[in-house]
């Protein structure tokens, strides 16, 4: 039997992000924001000893991590071709630069995965308790999820 818990981190957490895709064709490639929402779903065969899949009260740490990501910040694609005028930007404090390897929803629920796979283990969770999905959402229309395996 696999037991299976949730973390939603809402809209109205603040985790309010700017991005581009410059590689779209559409407005996308312009600079726009969003307040994100994340959603974990953990799960493991045996629960601990207060019959809990993880918690929740141990999340803050992770937590942070996302904030120091995603709280106003501006998240760039290392190979963006204007990346020098962004890193000009955060030297004159106009904006909190994060360099990434890739933005939007897809490649953000892959990056906040990987974290919290790491901090999974760190935390002392693994090998007890799996992640298996991260979904990050724009809006309540629009969002992506990632799926994988962290005891790989």
């Amino acid at each position: 039997m696999k037991y299976k818990s949730t973390k939603t981190y809402g809209h109205n957490v603040g985790l309010s992000a700017a991005f581009r895709q410059w590689r779209a064709d559409s407005h996308c490639q312009k600079i726009h924001g969003y307040s994100l929402a994340i959603k974990f779903i953990f799960e493991s065969d045996e629960l601990d000893v207060r019959n809990w899949v993880v918690d929740f009260g141990s999340l803050k740490s992770l937590k942070t991590i996302l904030e120091n990501t995603f709280d106003h910040k501006t998240l760039v694609a290392y190979d963006d071709p204007e990346i020098e005028w962004f890193r000009e930007a955060h030297t004159r404090k106009i904006l909190d630069l994060v360099e990434v390897p890739a933005t939007g929803c897809e490649k953000f629920a892959e990056m906040i995965y990987e974290v919290t796979a790491t901090w999974l283990g760190d935390a002392g969770y693994s090998p007890r308790v799996n992640l298996v999905s991260v979904e990050v959402m724009e809006h309540g229309a629009n969002s992506a999820l990632y799926e994988g395996n962290s005891n790989d």
